[in-house]
């Protein structure tokens, strides 16, 4: 099984904003980051190379990211451990506060790309049902195992 994840984030400004420059112009660096790391398996992007373009929900300001990895420990090390955090400890100065879940874990079966309507419906349930096996944050951190065991 492989960990897959959806995030998303209100964006203050246009991504063409000088206020959102220094967050545009890492995308592509941090993306780099996040396709080198250990455990990194997939990630969603257009032909532009990232997944800002990516609308999944009817606000245009909400952007989406979504990637798979073979492990949460490896999603957690490209997370907290590179210069990603810098970017995350940085989020007020570029998104809005999004009062519900912003995110969502669920394990896939390995070589299973998901789709971004599969990623939308994970963080509903979430949203909706609370953390489950199925649909989960680090807070939970459901395994695999676990997940396997709720499906029997």
């Amino acid at each position: 099984m492989h960990l897959a994840q959806l995030n998303i984030a209100k964006a203050k400004y246009s991504l063409e904003a000088l206020e959102m420059k220094e967050f545009v112009d890492n995308l592509e660096p941090v993306n780099n980051i996040a396709e080198s790391s250990a455990g990194f398996v997939w990630r969603l992007k257009d032909e532009s190379g990232d997944a800002t373009n990516i609308k999944a929900f009817s606000d245009p300001n909400i952007i989406v990211n979504m990637s798979v990895w073979d492990s949460t420990e490896a999603l957690k090390n490209f997370m907290f451990r590179t210069h990603h955090i810098d970017f995350l400890r940085r989020k007020k100065e570029w998104f809005d506060n999004i009062p519900d879940d912003s995110y969502v874990l669920w394990w896939v079966p390995t070589g299973h790309i998901p789709t971004v309507n599969e990623a939308v419906e994970k963080l509903e349930l979430l949203r909706n049902n609370g953390e489950t096996p199925e649909a989960f944050t680090f807070k939970s951190n459901f395994s695999a195992l676990e997940y396997m065991n709720s499906k029997a």
